[in-house]
């Protein structure tokens, strides 16, 4: 059985600071401990969600990770905690309070953990700050959302962070949140099945069109669910490209096709046709295990369907691991 490092995990602390009650406004989220094993996430009065206690509980991760022979994992905060909407000082707080958590994590278990941080994208000196302390304190990456404050992530001042990101050689994970269009598709679940990979998407042309990946090619990306509705729809995101350079081809003369196997993206498709077709893209070194353990919406058999496709045990020990190494720029042992 082929080491598995599932590369795309959410964990949160099981005690959170009351950090409305800190900075004097609401916004924040905080956990109630309702019953043995189960918290709920709270805004303020308003509840968003109940998680278990393996959404914190580092051994009961490990045990059932076991179930599905993976070994390590890479952990990030969960998206709602980003908090860029925040004053940036206050935005820094919870992020330096999430990262030594997870700091924490990796220095206790080594062998099962690789931490990615948050930082407050919304400043980038402190931003950048706390990108050189995220290093300094051992972990690999850092987790950011598809937009800012619905400012894309082509906009000049994510420059600076990304050209930090290039020069530290911190690895970066892009993440759907806030997703367009939320209040107009709240019914059916639709911001987490159709808003979701229109955000990432919507992160992924951002940077091509945006010159990001020209300006820093050394930047390691990898971007959740499998680039979301990118990748299906890369023959009409080119198509527009040709046809209408005055309006996408403004800021990179570049063909956006050119740019697949310069990425990474994780498995999570839920469908052996679509990875197929998602290998086929972006190529067999540049497709990463995840799960988005431990959230329903996940692969919660951690590629197991991968190992019933039939592809080559070299193909597989990529996705399962090598390729995460490659993108986290770490060594395994």
């Amino acid at each position: 059985m082929p080491l598995k490092i599932d590369m795309h995990t959410h964990i949160i602390p099981k005690e959170m600071p009351r950090f409305a009650e800190k900075f004097g406004y609401d916004g924040f989220i905080h956990l109630e401990h309702h019953k043995p094993g189960f918290a709920r996430m709270m805004k303020g009065e308003q509840f968003f969600r109940e998680i278990e206690a393996n959404c914190w509980d580092a051994q009961l991760r490990i045990e059932e990770y076991a179930t599905h022979h993976t070994r390590m994992q890479v952990v990030c905060t969960i998206p709602v905690l980003f908090s860029y909407w925040a004053k940036p000082h206050d935005t820094l707080a919870v992020s330096e309070f999430l990262n030594d958590d997870i700091a924490r994590l990796v220095a206790d278990y080594p062998q099962h953990y690789i931490g990615l941080g948050t930082l407050p994208m919304q400043e980038a000196t402190l931003a950048i700050r706390e990108l050189e302390r995220c290093k300094m304190i051992g972990l690999a990456g850092i987790q950011i959302g598809s937009n800012i404050n619905d400012r894309n992530l082509n906009e000049p001042e994510f420059q600076p962070i990304f050209e930090a990101c290039q020069s530290l050689g911190m690895a970066v994970f892009v993440h759907p949140w806030n997703m367009m269009g939320t209040k107009h598709i709240e019914k059916y679940w639709l911001p987490w099945l159709v808003g979701m990979p229109a955000e990432t998407a919507r992160a992924i042309c951002s940077m091509i069109f945006g010159g990001v990946f020209e300006r820093f090619p050394g930047l390691r990306v990898c971007f959740a669910h499998a680039g979301g509705s990118f990748l299906p729809t890369i023959g009409r995101i080119e198509h527009g490209y040709n046809c209408r350079p005055d309006l996408v081809a403004i800021d990179n003369p570049v063909n956006p096709r050119d740019y697949l196997g310069k990425f990474w993206v994780d498995c999570i498709t839920h469908d052996p046709v679509m990875l197929r077709y998602v290998i086929e893209m972006v190529g067999e070194d540049k497709v990463t295990l995840g799960s988005d353990y431990p959230f329903p919406l996940g692969d919660l058999d951690i590629g197991a369907f991968i190992e019933a496709m039939g592809l080559p045990d070299a193909t597989i020990e990529k996705i399962f691991w090598q390729n995460t190494a490659d993108w986290l720029g770490i060594s395994i042992t």
